[in-house]
């Protein structure tokens, strides 16, 4: 069937372009400001290539008509604000594209001067480790199933766990110290079948026609981003289309979807979508034995009471189901080793934006919540493990920023509150034993509340060729013993050598406290755990080769203490991930822990980016070589989990005209290091990291894209073939009992998958 699928979209594909017509398409947006959310009104807003151009009226709006379908770049600018390029603008004659440009303001009122536009941010205002996707980009990468994390996994100083999965692993550190939010609402895991106490999981509850662009900062990000070691992502959501009502339809490489969006009244619009998987079928038709299946649905409406005033409400719900095929004796055997996930989540929230001349105001009341249900059975399907657990948060956060003559002020708190975590587990001892082997069997059935908090205050001053940027954090959380605060200072600095280079530099601190799944794990972890803190530095030199061409190469160094060090399993400090199968250790940290762990992380990455333009070819390429150590409660410095030592991605693309476009993806990542076997088939925690590491992955992924335009209506039809030399990767070696030998854990080969894509 899947074969026949591909056959009938290739010949889709190579349908001649004459079928249907050739035709334009509708542009509409705003122009804000960067600094405060205001309107910029007058700025010129142009679609390179053609003549077509247009002023921003007094709400910041413009309209452009009559432009001819592909994927067109715009060119803003504005009297006292940076020149930008705006690439990747998707044109059809289906729903009418909005794009919403914020204008960095320059240092100092330069007039008229004509400054060059760039596709990227000038190097004295770019954040330190910090890179953008739109979402076209996001969209046409190949392999990554048009989801906007696993295209994040391409970007310098990132690797993840395996092919399959979200679980992003950045600069060495373990995914639970990823932070994400959605439209401004921290989301512990935005993940379908998400792991407990984690941030990843095999694919993004995001839909990539809601994104409007991610940010991505690998580390040395500001105080306003807190309660994280690791990295930061901020996914924008765009609104909705303000001037008709239009729909859509998918089939992606995952799922199928429906999309309607347009105004209700003159100043609210809305977003609504609803998605299906199909892995269940590809599941079954790939004779696997086990059979995931999720929903989702999102709906945004946003509400604009004056030309100063935005009010958004986002929901997100979701719920994940993975069943089993146990006719056989072989199916059983396979799937002991594999953790049933039910999972039901949902994200929501308020925002209400206020954008003065001088300030503007961000006020988010956000709420998330997840129910876990968790087994895993052995061969004669007899219960093992249980897992029950619900948790959930309400957030309130808010964020001032002024403008001060040539200083940048933010300040801003944030408040949780989680009302009720419930955890009902069991574990047998056999599977939970202590350092002495001991078995330390688990029963409990707790609930209990918590909340954390933060404030910040940050200061950005731009003078001449220096941008300095200051900042201190608070943070406090409820859930640990006597209420620690740890106060956390920052600084970065970019200094312009000539107009396209920039020397940056940040010095920071960064904290986090415990997931609450920890806290069940042991009576007494709420005495022993502290936050965790990381301090960490990062040197580097960002250069603009070209408008559309941007060079980077950057050092970071970074030393954790307080680290989650493992009670029963002394020589390890907690890195969970993935499934978190029971037999080969103790799942989600419900374990003794205590907060004495230490570790450091070193590398160099550089990261060179062509976007799209005039020449139509784009692409990047990152090579990360770093190094990571942990040190458990046995003092003796081992390899971390995720000791990647080389990552390399290269994707390349090429649109030759509005109708075609072909891309390929390379990836080469060198094994993490792994844990033995005992002759008993159980880890063995005296080698611990010291076994052979992984086998080097790489994989070749290869995506080619047709566009057909006709009045009103738009089709894009793909092929994307993931691992295309069909490559046996190795995510982890599994303990073979019938053999009594270890055994890798291959991927499947080659992995290809279609899509289509109808707007109108």
């Amino acid at each position: 069937m899947q074969t026949r699928a591909l056959v009938l979209l290739l010949a889709v594909l190579l349908l001649p372009g004459r079928v249907f017509a050739q035709s334009v398409g509708e542009l509409s947006g705003r122009v804000l400001s960067a600094a405060t959310g205001s309107v910029v009104a007058g700025a010129e807003v142009r679609v390179t290539g053609t003549v077509l151009r247009t002023l921003s009226d007094a709400e910041g709006r413009f309209r452009l008509t009559a432009i001819p379908v592909g994927v067109r770049t715009l060119e803003v600018r504005a009297i006292g604000f940076r020149p930008i390029v705006r690439p990747d603008v998707v044109i059809g004659t289906g729903r009418p594209a909005t794009v919403e440009i914020r204008l960095e303001p320059l240092p100092v009122d330069l007039g008229e001067i004509v400054a060059t536009p760039s596709a990227f941010r000038a190097p004295v205002d770019a954040p330190v480790s910090t890179q953008t996707l739109t979402a076209e980009e996001v969209r046409r990468s190949p392999g990554a199933q048009e989801d906007v994390i696993r295209a994040i996994s391409l970007l310098p100083g990132v690797a993840v766990t395996s092919a399959a999965r979200n679980d992003l692993i950045v600069r060495g550190g373990a995914p639970f110290e990823n932070l994400f939010t959605v439209d401004g609402i921290p989301v512990a895991n935005p993940n379908h079948f998400g792991s407990q106490g984690s941030s990843g999981g095999p694919t993004s509850l995001i839909t990539i026609d809601f994104v409007e662009g991610a940010e991505f900062s690998a580390g040395g990000f500001g105080v306003a981003a807190g309660d994280r070691t690791g990295s930061a992502t901020t996914v924008t959501l765009r609104d909705g289309n303000a001037d008709r009502r239009s729909g859509q339809l998918n089939l992606s490489a995952t799922g199928f979807s429906a999309l309607a969006e347009g105004p209700l009244g003159e100043k609210t619009t809305f977003l609504a979508s609803a998605r299906r998987s199909y892995l269940d079928l590809l599941f079954q038709l790939a004779g696997l034995n086990f059979i995931p299946q999720y929903y989702d649905a999102t709906v945004k409406l946003t509400h604009r009471a004056s030309p100063r005033d935005r009010v958004s409400f986002l929901f997100i719900g979701a719920t994940d189901r993975l069943s089993f095929n146990n006719d056989t004796e072989d199916n059983r055997f396979d799937n002991r080793r594999v953790p049933s996930i039910n999972q039901d989540q949902y994200l929501s929230g308020i925002t209400w934006q206020r954008a003065g001349e001088r300030t503007g105001l961000v006020l988010t009341l956000g709420r998330t919540w997840t129910r876990y249900r968790t087994f895993q059975n052995d061969s004669l399907l007899q219960e093992i493990f249980r897992s029950r657990a619900t948790e959930g948060e309400t957030t309130l956060r808010g964020e001032l920023s002024s403008l001060l003559g040539p200083v940048t002020l933010r300040t801003g708190a944030q408040l949780g509150y989680a009302s009720a975590l419930r955890y009902d587990a069991n574990l047998p001892g056999e599977l939970r034993t202590d350092a002495d082997g001991t078995p330390r069997a688990l029963a409990v059935d707790t609930s209990f509340t918590a909340w954390r908090g933060g404030t910040w205050v940050e200061a950005v001053r731009s003078a001449g060729p220096l941008s300095l940027t200051l900042g201190v954090r608070g943070d406090g959380w409820g859930t640990l013993s006597g209420t620690p605060i740890r106060v956390s200072p920052r600084a970065s600095a970019a200094l312009a050598v000539g107009e396209a280079t920039s020397l940056t530099a940040s010095v920071g601190r960064y904290t986090q406290g415990p997931s609450p799944v920890w806290l069940a794990g042991d009576p007494a972890n709420g005495r022993t755990l502290r936050p965790i803190v990381a301090d960490q530095v990062v040197l580097g030199v960002q250069r603009l080769l070209r408008p559309d061409l941007k060079l980077q190469v950057e050092g970071y160094a970074k030393a954790y203490r307080d680290y989650p060090a493992r009670v029963f399993r002394p020589q390890a400090v907690l890195a969970p991930s993935g499934f978190e199968e029971v037999r080969t250790d103790i799942p989600f940290g419900l374990e003794p822990l205590v907060g004495a762990g230490r570790g450091r992380s070193i590398g160099v990455e550089a990261f060179l980016q062509k976007r799209l333009s005039a020449i139509p070819v784009y692409g990047l390429a990152s090579v990360s070589v770093n190094r990571t150590t942990f040190e458990g409660l046995d003092g003796v410095e081992r390899s971390g989990s995720y000791d990647t030592r080389l990552i390399a991605n290269l994707v390349g693309g090429w649109r030759p005209n509005a109708r075609w476009e072909v891309g390929a993806r390379f990836r080469l990542a060198t094994g993490a290091p792994t844990t033995p076997f005992t002759s008993e088939g159980r880890l063995d925690f005296t080698r611990y990291n010291a076994g052979d590491r992984l086998p080097t992955f790489h994989a070749l992924d290869v995506r080619v894209d047709r566009r057909w335009s006709w009045r009103g209506t738009q089709l894009i039809g793909y092929i994307d073939i993931q691992n295309i030399y069909g490559r046996a990767n190795v995510s982890q070696f599994e303990w073979n009992e019938r053999l009594g030998r270890a055994e890798p854990n291959e991927s499947i080969g080659v992995l290809p998958s279609i899509g289509l894509n109808l707007t109108f």
